[in-house]
């Protein structure tokens, strides 16, 4: 039983969502006394962060078509190199639309949002998420060869330095389904879906120009911040911190929410959190139901007094 793992990079640059999707291949074959091979396409980074984590051998790809990213042609590539029985998968935006991909071309049962390793191997039984984050199936695959995808920060990254190896696959893969005419990326901002931390705000700030307080408190915390999707819609703030069924659902360690009523549809994007913290001056706001701490008062008086604590204790 021969397990890969597909180590996502951006720009050449490993994340974390790849070290914990190798953590999770790593867990997989100790069960199986296997070892695991990642595979990553035009990586930059070291191979070596790769063993940190459980990679016995790492592929890498090099293929000047693919520099593109195009989710049929990455599971064509990885398709010619990736021959195992089990391949795990990071639950990114990319690499959770090239998984059933792959899926279809070996004719592989696959199995989305994972949030531990599997409980059986035989047949493989793995405990998912389920009806938008709301509840939780232990989903078991037909036959022996599945593809799983990680939900991020559910498993977490766990070291295993191991003597690996590595080899570079040189391919050729046809890239004509994707054209990219510009890519703009962010700088200088947490990954939402990769933070520990994340503090979002609502329609309760009243407005945009009201937002530096959320964004100082997160800075305190070393945190990523968020809103709910009424504050994206009416453009207070990028679409890219939309989180929500409609948006990104994250997991953080700490989820902080101001000023938000906790529409069930927000709850289905953030209700993985391991502690939610509930900042509103509504003492019947949904939201305080699924709050592991709440805190009922005013936002604009809490917040930075909030702040400032943290900042003295830090000092």
């Amino acid at each position: 039983m021969a397990v890969f793992v597909y180590a996502e990079n951006i720009n050449g640059v490993y994340k974390k969502a790849a070290f914990e999707a190798v953590s999770y291949a790593n867990a997989i074959a100790d069960q199986a006394g296997e070892t695991v091979t990642a595979v990553s396409i035009n990586p930059t980074d070291s191979s070596d962060l790769l063993y940190k984590y459980g990679a016995s051998n790492v592929i890498n790809v090099k293929d000047e078509g693919l520099k593109s990213f195009s989710a049929k042609a990455y599971a064509q590539a990885i398709n010619e190199i990736a021959d195992g029985n089990i391949i795990v998968f990071p639950h990114t935006t990319d690499a959770s639309s090239i998984a059933p991909m792959l899926a279809i071309i070996k004719n592989y049962s696959l199995i989305t949002n994972t949030l531990a390793a599997p409980e059986s191997l035989s047949p493989i039984q793995v405990k998912r998420r389920a009806f938008s984050g709301k509840g939780f199936m232990h989903a078991k695959a037909e036959g022996n060869n599945v593809i799983l995808t990680v939900s991020q920060n559910a498993f977490g990254v766990k070291e295993n330095a191991v003597s690996g190896s590595e080899e570079v696959k040189n391919l050729s893969v046809a890239n004509e389904d994707t054209k990219v005419i510009s890519h703009e990326q962010s700088s200088g901002k947490l990954d939402l879906k990769e933070a520990e931390i994340v503090v979002s705000a609502g329609r309760g700030l009243k407005g945009p120009e009201n937002w530096g307080m959320i964004e100082d408190l997160a800075n305190v915390l070393g945190a990523a911040t968020a809103c709910s999707k009424p504050v994206s819609d009416i453009g207070w703030r990028p679409h890219t911190e939309h989180v929500g069924q409609t948006g990104k659902a994250i997991a953080p360690n700490l989820y902080i929410a101001v000023g938000i009523s906790g529409a069930i549809q927000h709850l289905a994007g953030v209700n993985s959190s391991k502690t939610i913290v509930v900042i509103n001056n509504d003492p019947e706001a949904p939201f305080f139901k699924s709050a592991d701490y709440g805190v009922v008062g005013d936002a604009f008086e809490i917040v930075p007094a909030l702040t400032e604590k943290i900042k003295a204790v830090k000092a």
